[in-house]
């Protein structure tokens, strides 16, 4: 039966191209990135001289002196209240993960390169679909949000649902203007059993994908596919004049071929992922540290982009009501026969598996994820507790993957 789950999503559209209207957005994340830094120097300075680390609400309470107060600072206003306590608690998240190991500590960023500022409960407003300006009818996918007192046209390319809890503004590395939509809405999900199909799928360099009935699923390489163009507009832009004109456009240039290639990519994973979850109920992946694979392999992993495919099923499969479990990546699966159980050790240039014991031969793959298939009907079956709808919710925050 159907059933109802509240969930966050993130709904984010493209900003209409306006040079006078946009420049005031720019120069607004331009100072996000001058407080990001300033409180970065402030916190590391604070730790060198009392040893101590400085508090979100201290750190508050002083960039909110600095604003309000000093001359000198008086320009960070244009930034906005709430603007500036997001970047205040999203530096002090970055310092908590990284005493739990998770990242490393905060950097000073350029400006140029700070992408974003949030607005929480103010200093935003969404206009009607029906709006209409100076008597002039706009197209039928356009959407108006007022952003500090200034009205902003989007591509309202799909409808947005539920109650808008934060707005973002974000800036390509191609200088594109975005707003994301932060929302609670009401999902409803199929929970009822489709295909009775589980399925076991192995990640590979040659291969993107091999299930455990066999079949192997290739990877574009869009950015290899693309690398050749790639270089000639690198090249025409080393050549060109530093801190000229040109330079800047040919950055640009090259920015949006590369944002090209990671839509383009993002495309073939959603796809892929809503064919799989349409042939099984469960699929079975392995847990990789992609992290010390890159360093093994280079841009080849990256091209593949498997972390952000495994995040893009996750996120599909909570929609229509699947499941997908991670076996941990010491789980044996190349070296041992899926028939027998027997570990024999193999070479990374052997690609066929042939078992010592019993002789079954197969592809290495292959044998892979039919192991990996085993090894998730024992993780479902140890977990003798199921997590409710709404834990499952959280867990994976009901959020569609950051574009």
């Amino acid at each position: 039966m159907p059933s109802v789950v509240e969930t966050h999503r993130t709904y984010k559209y493209r900003l209409y191209h306006n040079v006078k209207a946009n420049a005031h957005l720019h120069d607004t994340i331009n100072v996000a990135g001058i407080v990001w830094n300033h409180i970065t120097a402030l916190r590391k300075r604070y730790y060198r001289r009392y040893r101590k680390h400085l508090g979100s609400n201290q750190l508050q309470k002083h960039v909110a002196y600095l604003r309000m107060k000093t001359q000198r600072f008086a320009y960070w206003r244009k930034v906005g209240s709430q603007a500036v306590q997001d970047i205040c608690q999203r530096h002090d998240k970055a310092y908590k993960r990284f005493f739990k190991k998770e990242g490393g500590l905060p950097r000073f960023k350029k400006v140029k390169n700070y992408t974003s500022f949030t607005l929480k409960q103010s200093d935003w407003e969404l206009g009607e679909d029906t709006h209409q300006r100076g008597g002039v009818k706009h197209p039928k996918h356009t959407g108006y949000v007022q952003i500090q007192g200034r009205w902003y046209k989007f591509v309202k390319h799909r409808p947005m649902n539920g109650d808008v809890k934060t707005v973002t503004v974000k800036r390509d590395a191609a200088g594109q203007m975005w707003v994301c939509f932060s929302v609670m809405e009401n999902m409803t999900r199929e929970d009822e059993i489709s295909t009775g199909k589980s399925g076991g799928f192995d990640f590979g360099l040659k291969t993107f994908l091999t299930t455990d009935e066999g079949q192997h699923i290739e990877s574009p390489q869009f950015f290899k596919q693309d690398l050749p163009r790639l270089r000639a507009i690198q090249s025409a832009v080393s050549q060109k004049a530093a801190g000229s004109t040109n330079r800047a456009k040919g950055k640009k240039h090259l920015a949006r071929r590369h944002i090209r290639i990671a839509d383009q990519r993002r495309d073939f994973h959603f796809k892929l992922a809503n064919e799989l979850c349409k042939q099984y109920d469960t699929l079975v992946f392995e847990d990789l540290n992609m992290a010390a694979m890159k360093r093994l392999w280079g841009r080849k992993v990256s091209d593949l982009g498997f972390a952000e495919f495994v995040k893009i099923v996750k996120w599909v499969a909570f929609k229509q009501g699947k499941r997908v479990s991670l076996i941990d990546r010491w789980e044996r699966t190349t070296q041992q026969c899926s028939g027998c159980g027997h570990r024999q050790k193999m070479e990374l240039k052997d690609r066929t598996f042939g078992c010592q014991r019993c002789g079954l031969a197969l592809d290495r793959d292959h044998n892979a994820a039919r192991n990996i298939l085993e090894a998730g009907h024992r993780l479902i079956l140890s977990q003798s507790v199921e997590v409710p709808a709404s834990r499952r919710a959280s867990g994976v925050h009901g959020r569609s993957p950051r574009l």
